[in-house]
């Protein structure tokens, strides 16, 4: 097992008491268990608090547009199929302008873990209702509240099948070890959506709010797509951590080492092919 020192300690621009800390420090022990060295793990990140955990990790790393991490990801791994990857970002960039490669990672089913980091608010740009904000929900940019229903990002996923589905939260450390390391052993396309407060812009959905719901989920049939559906539909009244729906299938080709192989014109169709 690899140290967790080796991922490295670095000075954060989060708040304090800020969910994301956990999550930075959950994804380190998780790569430890996993001996997972830093030479061996890329992360790719888009724009936002969350987005800048990268900053906070030895690896290679990629952080670019507002809701474009996963594409990015999705490239890591196929000119790298030997290594690692990890897509992090917030809600706001992973539900909203992220929201098309979102479903189209589903689709594509590359060996990429995602774990967005969900306060339901944008936070770097304070505190603008997100994608995940619920109806009604008052912030100085909607002072009459929210205008629309919440998007439940993991009824999507598992109404579009994914591989692997999990909801958890960063009050729960120990709990989202377990439930990343399962997603990076997940091979193919698997999301972990990671509930957390933001303290200084969701009064709300805080840190109490968030205790008071969740539950472990215990004697849950992972591969049983209608029940997923109904576990995820529980939300907000009730919050059920763990891995809603897993699909054992194996996932799309992840392509060559581009990066070490020279190709002749004549090989072309062969590359393609070998993407399909």
């Amino acid at each position: 097992m690899a140290n967790i020192d080796v991922y490295g300690e670095f000075e954060t621009s989060w708040c304090p008491g800020c969910g994301n800390f956990s999550i930075l420090k959950s994804l380190k022990e998780a790569l430890a268990e996993l001996d997972i060295p830093p030479h061996k793990l890329m992360v790719s990140s888009g724009i936002g608090q969350a987005a800048k955990m990268p900053h906070y990790i030895n690896c290679h790393m990629f952080n670019g547009l507002h809701g474009r991490s996963l594409p990015v990801a999705q490239g890591m791994k196929m000119a790298n199929p030997e290594m690692t990857v990890v897509c992090v970002s917030g809600d706001g960039c992973s539900y909203g302008e992220g929201g098309n490669h979102f479903t189209a990672a589903i689709r594509r089913n590359l060996d990429v873990t995602l774990l967005v980091h969900n306060n339901q608010i944008y936070g770097l740009t304070k505190g603008q209702a997100s994608p995940t904000t619920a109806r009604g929900h008052v912030t100085k940019a909607q002072p009459d509240g929210a205008a629309s229903d919440a998007f439940n990002p993991v009824a999507v996923a598992i109404a579009q099948k994914a591989g692997f589905v999990a909801r958890a939260f960063s009050g729960e450390p120990e709990h989202l070890v377990g439930t990343i390391k399962a997603a990076i052993e997940h091979d193919g396309f698997s999301l972990v959506d990671i509930l957390q407060p933001c303290v200084s812009f969701n009064k709300i959905n805080t840190f109490s709010w968030y205790k008071e719901r969740a539950y472990i989920l215990d004697n849950h049939d992972e591969t049983d797509w209608c029940a997923a559906l109904m576990k995820a539909g529980e939300f907000p009244d009730r919050i059920p951590l763990g891995v809603l729906y897993r699909k054992m299938e194996p996932h799309n080709g992840d392509g060559v080492l581009l990066a070490k192989h020279e190709y002749a014109k004549s090989d072309l169709k062969e590359l393609l092919q070998s993407f399909a």
